[in-house]
């Protein structure tokens, strides 16, 4: 969906752009946004957009700062209809664009019944959380803090797409992606395990690089395969069971002391060798029952996949 910005500068003057995919805003020239006040750092902030219609403000470490509706943002911030955008003394308001509105033949009915049509698919969910963010967010700059998590943001999601997958939704410090593809559901476990270490590997290099953070960062992922509702809403995510069971997963493996749980319908279609002795069954919030669940270390992960994982690489094993 394509959304328009409405921008109030403090000149008074007031400009209408329609959303391109990224947008720069600060005080330089070669911004797409353009904002030339001594509150506004040189590079400010980014407006980029993900998948079929998510627009995300993302602050890229101003001095300042970027606000969304009268609140800093320290992560990047999926955008509402409506929100209001406040750099300096500028505010941008972002509204979605109304498109396809329905003939006025079609009834109340049917109008509900068109709204509501969503494709229930197979789909793999991966949803990874930087584990100690809120204590390492205490410790950090808020300056530092954003820049960081800009930067985490846009390598996250190129780890995603490189391995076949789509990014759902940035929540904070967790990400949500997800495969809904009909290939093999092997290759499609390789692919999410693949980005699973990627964005692990993304999450530690961003630590070494900020010396102010006194401890290595790492994520905690879980990891489901299940049918789901798609193309929800306008931003097309997909919702159901199987989803919220990724998040639950992602949760357990903390209390698990583990870097990856998988639930039955996802482990069961990799090699045995890589899961057998592994499994267990654990209480899930929500769940009635136990649920069968294989819990991995990074290292468990890696030979799955016939690679070697230490503490700075992942090297491909030869054939």
């Amino acid at each position: 969906m394509d959304a328009l910005l409405l921008i109030k500068l403090s000149s008074g003057k007031n400009l209408e752009m329609v959303a391109e995919p990224i947008m720069t805003v600060g005080r330089d020239k070669n911004n797409t946004i353009v904002i030339d006040e001594k509150l506004v750092s040189r590079n400010h902030g980014m407006i980029r957009r993900l998948g079929e219609g998510d627009y995300y403000l993302i602050d890229v470490g101003s001095s300042n700062g970027s606000f969304v509706n009268g609140r800093r943002i320290a992560t990047p911030q999926l955008l509402k209809d409506g929100d209001e955008i406040k750099i300096g003394q500028t505010t941008i308001v972002f509204q979605l664009e109304r498109s396809g509105e329905l003939p006025d033949s079609v009834d109340a009915s049917e109008r509900t019944m068109l709204a509501t049509v969503t494709d229930i698919k197979l789909i793999t969910i991966l949803v990874a959380d930087i584990r100690g963010y809120t204590a390492m967010s205490e410790q950090v700059p808020i300056a530092t803090l954003t820049k960081m998590m800009a930067q985490w943001f846009r390598s996250v999601n190129d780890d995603i797409e490189m391995n076949d997958g789509m990014v759902d939704k940035f929540i904070g410090d967790c990400v949500y992606a997800r495969w809904d593809g009909e290939g093999e559901l092997v290759d499609t476990m390789h692919s999410a395990l693949n980005a699973a270490l990627a964005i692990n590997a993304t999450t530690k290099k961003m630590s070494n690089n900020h010396p102010e953070i006194n401890r290595e960062l790492s994520i905690g992922v879980g990891i489901n395969t299940g049918h789901a509702a798609v193309g929800i809403g306008t931003d097309n995510t997909a919702l159901g069971d199987a989803v919220n069971l990724a998040f639950r997963l992602e949760t357990a493996s903390k209390v698990l002391n583990r870097n990856v749980v998988m639930s039955k319908t996802a482990y069961s279609c990799l090699p045995e060798a890589g899961w057998q002795g592994k499994e267990r069954s654990i209480e899930v919030k929500g769940k009635r029952g136990e649920v069968e669940v294989c819990a991995l270390t990074w290292q468990e992960v890696g030979q799955v996949l016939g690679v070697d994982v230490d503490d700075e690489t992942i090297t491909r094993r030869a054939e």
